[in-house]
């Protein structure tokens, strides 16, 4: 069975077919991404819109950073928080409860069955931006157990407890049914 990974991201791509074992399909959408807090609605409507454009099996990802001291926010809206203040500033926003959870969302469809498969992991949110990176708030998140963020982490560091990898393998444990 051919799976579709809805993506633009080449690397991502790699990342995926890395962990899971075996090959997906790249297909680039232009998908309607909602603004919501929670991941899992965010994840459902693009995985679902995909599979009315193409009509074959696909899966979505995003990801979402919860902060315990703002009731989960941004969450999904991560993107648009850094747009706007940058995560710098919302490292020097948030205060003394700096706990955070770091949440990945993978989505399936087949036109039939939609399934969810959830990553997540803890830590802390950094004091100060640190690390150099291309995945937006790598930069402030210290997963728990570590004295540095994703940023400051080598690939196979990060993708050894990266909430993702865990999604994933969550995902290939399904194809195996």
């Amino acid at each position: 069975m051919e799976i579709y990974l809805v993506t633009s991201n080449k690397n991502k791509l790699r990342e995926f077919e890395e962990i899971l074992g075996f090959k997906l399909k790249r297909v680039d959408l232009e998908l309607d991404e909602i603004q919501a807090v929670e991941v899992e609605k965010v994840v459902e409507h693009k995985t679902r819109q995909a599979f009315e454009m193409i009509k074959k099996p696909v899966i979505t990802e995003d990801t979402g950073l919860h902060f315990e001291a703002w009731n989960g926010l941004p969450g999904a809206l991560a993107k648009w928080f850094d747009k706007s203040i940058g995560y710098g500033k919302l490292c020097q926003l948030l205060g003394e409860n700096r706990r955070a959870k770091a949440k990945t969302v993978v989505g399936y469809f087949n036109g039939k069955d939609y399934k969810e498969f959830i990553g997540e992991i803890s830590g802390i949110i950094a004091p100060e931006a640190k690390g150099t990176t291309n995945f937006g708030w790598d930069i402030i998140f210290i997963p728990e157990g570590y004295q540095k963020t994703f940023a400051e982490m080598t690939f196979k560091e990060k993708n050894k407890i990266s909430m993702r990898k865990i999604a994933l393998e969550k995902f290939r444990e399904f194809c195996k049914i």
